[in-house]
């Protein structure tokens, strides 16, 4: 990356609107984790984090599960470093085995919806007996992959706008922004 596009990503960060803060994240992570808790206690689940935005949320959502899960990961994109999505492609596909039980797709946002629908179709395809979503961030608009489509567990819901922290990036950068900010003018 160039001086000049570095400049750019740091650019972003500095002029971006910070729309909810470290602490009002983390108590949404904790509410989430208190439903899943509830609803998957006795399911004995298999969790999967979408990488590489379900990575921060992923991993501050595990440690607050109090039953026993096998977690994984799968890696599924539609965006590869850009800001507009095209095709899924398939990284690493589930490699856990979760036939006949509840699978949990954790990631960061669900936005338009088309990857965590063909992740949760492919799941229920080869046999797992219940599939549950649950992301940080819900983007309230009108151009979901299916109408109406919903994740059982949510964190928060924003307008829709482009964002990034928490594992949401602007340009494959920001994953790391210690908030869910927003980008100015998008």
């Amino acid at each position: 990356m160039s001086q000049v596009e570095l400049n750019e990503i740091k650019q972003v960060y500095e002029e971006a609107d910070l729309l909810f803060t470290a602490e009002q994240v983390d108590g949404a992570i904790s509410e989430m984790a208190d439903k899943i808790s509830a609803s998957l206690k006795d399911q004995n689940p298999v969790v999967f984090c979408v990488m590489n935005g379900g990575l921060v949320i992923t991993g501050q959502l595990l440690t607050r599960l109090d039953f026993p899960l096998e977690a994984s990961y799968l890696h599924a994109t539609r965006y590869r470093n850009t800001t507009s999505g095209h095709a899924l492609e398939w990284k690493v596909p589930p490699m856990s085995a979760f036939r006949g039980r509840p699978v949990l797709i954790v990631d960061d946002i669900l936005d338009e919806g088309h990857t965590l629908v063909e992740i949760m179709e492919h799941c229920r395809r080869e046999g797992a007996s219940e599939v549950y979503a649950a992301v940080l961030i819900d983007k309230r608009h009108d151009r979901k992959a299916v109408k109406g489509l919903k994740a059982e567990f949510t964190g928060l819901e924003i307008e829709d706008r482009y964002i990034f922290g928490y594992g949401m990036d602007y340009k494959g950068y920001w994953r790391n922004a210690p908030g869910i900010y927003a980008v100015k003018g998008m």
